[in-house]
């Protein structure tokens, strides 16, 4: 019967362990947030509205739960397609946020990209999308961070030499990535 007590206190038992048991997750992924040497991040999308708060790494070893949190928050927002993201994009967001002392979330615009959307990208973007972007690989990531001026954004990106960094004041975002040291 789906109106008796007994389907009530199933559905309510069902309810509540389900929340429980998200809050036993996220307390396992913040648990190593006290340990030495751990970096954390916390991000908004600005395509799915999603946030996150994450320790993604602790003694300088990347944490595979938060990892996996990361890889799905990363995902291509047009395809929902989710890629592996590399730990060094993420060091370099660390340490800007480091820079500033923020604890502001990085507003994300774009991270992990499907090449199906990497293609339609180049195709309507008139330009402005590489074909052999970084993003198909997980090794790219277009942000912003709230509270600071773009072009300091940048400017610390670019002091940290650990990757590419491109500054797009019009779109209003600065990319990092990890591959080899640049700028544009």
């Amino acid at each position: 019967m789906n109106g008796s007590p007994l389907g009530l206190r199933r559905r309510g038992f069902l309810r509540h362990g389900a929340g429980a048991a998200t809050v036993a997750a996220c307390a396992a992924l913040a648990l190593p947030a006290r340990a030495a040497g751990s970096r954390s991040l916390a991000l908004v999308h600005t395509h799915t509205r999603e946030s996150l708060e994450i320790t993604y790494a602790v003694g300088g070893q990347p944490v595979p739960s938060a990892m996996m949190a990361v890889n799905h928050f990363l995902r291509d927002h047009y395809s929902g397609a989710i890629g592996s993201i590399d730990p060094l994009v993420l060091d370099q967001l660390h340490q800007v946020r480091l820079a500033f002392g923020s604890t502001q979330p990085f507003e994300v615009i774009s991270g992990y990209r499907a090449a199906a959307t990497n293609a339609h990208l180049r195709a309507s973007r008139g330009g402005g999308v590489a074909q052999r972007s970084l993003h198909l690989e997980g090794r790219a990531i277009d942000v912003r961070l709230r509270g600071t001026a773009l072009a300091e954004l940048r400017d610390a990106a670019l002091q940290l030499r650990a990757g590419g960094v491109g500054y797009y004041p019009r779109e209003s975002f600065v990319h990092l990535d990890s591959g080899r040291v640049r700028h544009w």
